[in-house]
């Protein structure tokens, strides 16, 4: 073992997955402070690999129930944008596949923009993938939560396949195929959760296309939420055709930028 260079030990150490391989066993051996800081760097990793496949499994057992009573296409729908004082709500239908596993997926709201972008991509070229949108208008006439209904209805209509169960985050809708409402359900089903992240990153991107559209708000960067500095651009600007004229404080504003 003393022969193998240190870089040479990390190489083989990701080849390998069980803690019990003789290799390892050898390696405990090797009094060399950089051979001992090698392997704990390994262990961590497999640490957090065993971890995060937990973590997926426990999310997984709403999809394990179902498809043990033969159901196969199951669709999580979530939203995005419920808060905002600007742009649409946009609600995602996510159908994963069986073998579907991506480590560190979650509620999209405890994820970096980084790690939403990398497990929007996966989700997309894996799963099947509908997406709904409700327009700020839209939001205005019907009231946020009737508006966010109606996008995940447009986004179930948009999956190219039927689902034969549905699960959602914490809603009902009035859809023609069994369900099952979770309350926080983007971080207790895997589907809900892929479909946050699909929501999240829609509505995102969208915002940025505003943002050069209606510039002056900031809505690259906040996205539409009540920041102080959307704030202090609506005391300047006022509201834009984006904004919820029904959200207070742009209801107490009457006049419209074009």
């Amino acid at each position: 073992m003393e022969t193998l260079k240190i870089s040479e030990i990390e190489t083989r150490l990701q080849e390998i997955t069980n803690p019990s391989d003789p290799f390892v066993k050898k390696l405990r051996r090797d009094e060399r402070k950089g051979a001992q800081k090698a392997l704990e760097k390994w262990m961590r990793k497999l640490q957090k690999e065993r971890e995060q496949l937990e973590k997926f499994r426990e999310m997984a057992r709403f999809e394990d129930a179902l498809r043990s009573h033969g159901c196969r296409l199951i669709a999580g729908i979530d939203e995005a944008g419920r808060g905002p004082l600007a742009g649409p709500v946009v609600a995602a239908a996510v159908i994963l596949p069986e073998d579907f596993y991506l480590p560190g997926l979650n509620d999209s709201k405890q994820l970096s923009e980084k790690q939403r972008e990398a497990f929007f991509a996966r989700i997309q070229e894996e799963a099947l993938v509908g997406v709904g949108f409700a327009s700020a208008e839209e939001i205005d006439r019907l009231n946020i939560y009737e508006a966010a209904k109606k996008a995940m209805l447009a986004a179930l209509g948009h999956l190219p396949a039927s689902p034969d169960h549905l699960l959602i985050d914490a809603m009902e809708i009035p859809a023609s195929y069994p369900q099952t409402s979770i309350v926080k359900g983007d971080a207790k089903s895997i589907s809900i959760a892929a479909a946050s992240v699909i929501a999240k990153v829609t509505r995102d991107r969208y915002m940025q296309e505003m943002d050069e559209k209606y510039p002056g708000y900031g809505f690259a960067i906040h996205k539409g939420y009540g920041t102080k500095k959307h704030l202090e651009a609506l005391m300047k600007l006022g509201p834009c055709p984006i904004h919820r004229k029904s959200f207070a404080p742009i209801k107490d504003r009457p006049a419209i930028r074009r």
